[in-house]
C-alpha cells in the first residue's frame, strides 16, 4: 500500500497547477518573441553601422577636400614665384 506524506491525504499540488501553468506561459518566451527581438536588435545594429558609416564617408570626402584646397594653394603659390623670377 503506498502511503501519502502529505497531511489531509492531499497531492502535491492540489489547486496551483493551474497557477503554475499560467506563470510558465508568462515567464517562457516563445520563438516568434525571441525571432522578433533577434530581428530588432539586428536591424537597429545595422542602421547604426550605416549611420556610422555615412559619418566616415562624410569625414573623408571633407579632408579629401580640404588636401585639394591645400594643394591648389600651394601650386599657386610656387607658379607666382617661377613667374616672379
Amino acid at each position: 500500500m503506498r502511503t501519502n506524506h502529505f497531511p489531509d491525504n492531499r497531492t502535491a499540488f492540489p489547486h496551483n497547477v493551474t497557477l503554475d501553468c499560467n506563470l510558465n506561459r508568462s515567464v517562457m518566451l516563445s520563438g516568434k518573441r525571441i525571432a522578433d527581438v533577434g530581428y530588432k536588435l539586428f536591424s537597429g545594429s545595422m542602421m547604426l553601422l550605416t549611420v556610422y558609416g555615412g559619418y566616415l564617408c562624410v569625414l573623408r570626402a571633407q579632408r579629401f577636400m580640404q588636401r585639394q584646397k591645400q594643394l591648389e594653394a600651394q601650386n599657386e603659390s610656387t607658379a607666382s614665384e617661377t613667374i616672379k623670377d
